[in-house]
């Protein structure tokens, strides 16, 4: 197992989207994961995103988390320039309620493979970045068990709660 803190890269094709960004930020720090935050366009920024998918591995980025709307072609183009694992999330946009978005980014072509979340799905994108960087750091495995029976006591406590309520 590694003795390096996971490292994952967060960007985005607007700035527009960091308030559904947010969420993975918060995942990410929650978990102790170093990240960087960017935005950058596969269409108005197109060499500097490039640049971005091809030197991530080397800046010691672990994975790429990319949220785009509309068109979304941000997390496809970066898929298509690293071996990196990267995690799509689709933005909820005015015309078609975010289904143009993830669309965009679930279809991807035979060997460009874009791991996706669901429309606005950022608190998912980073659970699951962190899932893939427990691969190799184990701090995280046991972080995520502890993450996990949380959700649970959570769960029962509500349970309980509703049984007083309606009893």
């Amino acid at each position: 197992m590694s003795n390096q803190k996971p490292k994952a890269a967060v960007i985005m094709g607007s700035d527009s989207d960091l308030p559904i960004v947010r969420k993975t930020i918060e995942i990410l720090k929650k978990f102790d994961v170093e990240y960087e935050v960017n935005v950058l366009s596969a269409h108005r920024t197109p060499d500097m995103a490039m640049e971005y998918a091809r030197s991530a591995e080397q800046k010691g980025f672990e994975v790429i988390i990319a949220a785009a709307g509309k068109a979304a072609h941000l997390p496809g183009v970066i898929a298509a320039l690293t071996i990196l694992p990267v995690i799509g999330i689709p933005i909820k946009s005015s015309t078609m309620d975010g289904l143009d978005s993830l669309l965009s980014i679930v279809q991807m072509p035979s060997g460009i493979p874009v791991a996706t979340v669901a429309i606005d799905g950022a608190e998912n994108a980073g659970l699951l970045a962190v899932q893939i960087l427990s691969l190799k750091h184990q701090v995280l495995k046991e972080k995520l068990i502890m993450h996990k029976a949380d959700m649970e006591r959570a769960v029962i406590e509500k349970n309980n709660k509703i049984k007083e309520e309606v009893f």
